[in-house]
């Protein structure tokens, strides 16, 4: 849960981050005494700092029967560490001008902080109180508990989400991935505060750690200030979550949910980060489905028959998987239309290929828009730490763009009449759609 600092401080340190939209920053490789290894861009004109950290393994590392112990752990990081209550500990927090955020993914647990260069201590301090002394303290867990329950309940009745967990059930059955990371209303319930302390330990561990920090900060400050802020947290964690592969078959899985719309998620089997065609898939992906009105499916979709708002496509190489994955919403009595098209346009892709004028758009806006993420320090240490996990090199922010343009329409092309697979595309359609049927 992100707790907003004054709006005077917030506005002061928006006018200290403020950088000009870039992407040749230099990036500096820290190792620590103790031997934690960061990524380090230095901002000595700035008086603030933004660190990122990520802890691979998320909750993908729950034990059996404690589905949710992670996501409420990591809620419970900022209410009350060391001596200090909830209450106090945000009262410290506001006094720094300091923002801490913690989230919890399936793979990975997300550690942000944001601090004035004055208050960098005491903040440095303050955080790594609420990694290594969490209080857990009753009334904290209840409260946090009662708000994780809350958002349970609501996805209960969110046709997206209800979609999205149908279609990992399927795809995942026996794997961490098949099952919400908030956990169920009854594994929630029958959490205990045993259950957090040893939720910290898998989850919090040095051996997993990435970080990167932007910032008035030397290169010489930041190792030994990793180890004070990192040095407490358990060596290792446990053992990581095995390989699963996407094995769902094409077909169609309606589930029945009162609505005047109905929700598609629909997917197939994807690439590796690190397969050597994921340019040309990402710049495929951008055509068909990625660039919003620009791409196929919104102008096949939305344009011209007018049979939705949005339809989107997305990537998702995940640590143990990879998905090529997509979203549509209809009328109940329009959805089945909608989906036909996704299918015939998926097909004729696959079949016939992207032309050179739409890869070229393409890679106009990929390599135009790429720059403009690099808006300040705490995007900057966002995409370092998020570089560092997928295992890109530090270059890659200079090269980037040059493997966009080096896409050739022979690539993309080939890779589309791979990686596509009409017959293997599966949609979970939550409503009440008209004129479709289940099928396999």
């Amino acid at each position: 849960m992100l707790r907003f600092m004054s709006l005077a401080a917030a506005a002061l340190l928006a006018s200290l981050v403020a950088v000009a939209a870039r992407a040749d920053i230099d990036i500096r490789q820290v190792t620590s005494p103790g031997g934690i290894s960061a990524w380090l861009v230095q901002e000595p004109e700035f008086p603030f700092l933004a660190l990122e950290i990520r802890v691979r393994g998320g909750t993908a590392l729950d034990l059996p029967g404690k589905r949710g112990a992670i996501n409420l752990m990591t809620g419970l990081l900022e209410e009350g560490s060391g001596e200090m209550t909830a209450q106090q500990f945000q009262t410290e927090l506001e006094t720094l001008a300091a923002t801490f955020e913690f989230r919890a993914y399936d793979d990975s647990i997300a550690i942000s902080a944001r601090f004035l260069t004055e208050n960098r201590d005491q903040a440095l301090a303050l955080l790594r109180q609420a990694l290594v002394e969490p209080r857990f303290d009753p009334d904290a867990i209840e409260r946090v508990r009662a708000q994780v329950v809350t958002g349970i309940r609501a996805n209960e009745k969110n046709p997206s989400r209800l979609a999205s967990s149908a279609f990992d059930a399927l795809a995942f059955a026996g794997h961490p991935y098949a099952t919400d990371q908030s956990g169920t209303l009854d594994s929630v319930a029958g959490l205990t505060r045993d259950d957090l302390i040893a939720a910290r330990h898998a989850a919090l561990t040095r051996d997993r750690i990435f970080v990167s920090a932007v910032g008035d900060i030397t290169e010489a400050e930041l190792g030994p200030l990793l180890d004070d802020l990192l040095g407490g947290l358990p060596p290792e964690g446990p053992p990581l979550p095995d390989r699963v592969e996407y094995a769902l078959p094409g077909g169609v899985t309606i589930v029945p949910f009162e609505t005047p719309q109905s929700v598609a998620i629909f997917g197939q089997r994807g690439l590796k980060r690190d397969d050597p065609d994921f340019f040309a898939a990402y710049v495929l992906n951008t055509i068909l489905g990625g660039s919003s009105f620009e791409s196929r499916l919104m102008r096949e979709v939305r344009e011209k028959r007018g049979l939705t708002y949005g339809v989107y496509t997305y990537l998702v190489p995940r640590d143990h998987t990879e998905l090529m994955m997509g979203s549509v919403a209809s009328a109940n009595d329009r959805i089945a239309d909608a989906i036909a098209v996704i299918r015939d346009q998926w097909a004729l892709l696959a079949r016939e290929g992207v032309t050179q004028e739409e890869l070229d758009a393409a890679k106009t806006y990929l390599t135009g828009e790429y720059p403009l993420r690099f808006d300040g320090n705490g995007p900057i240490a966002d995409i370092m730490v998020g570089m560092q996990v997928v295992g890109l090199p530090p270059d890659y922010v200079v090269n980037r763009n040059d493997y966009i343009s080096a896409v050739t329409l022979a690539d993309i092309n080939r890779v589309a009449a791979q990686l596509l697979d009409p017959e293997g595309l599966h949609f979970v359609v939550v409503g009440q759609p008209a004129g479709l049927t289940e099928s396999q």
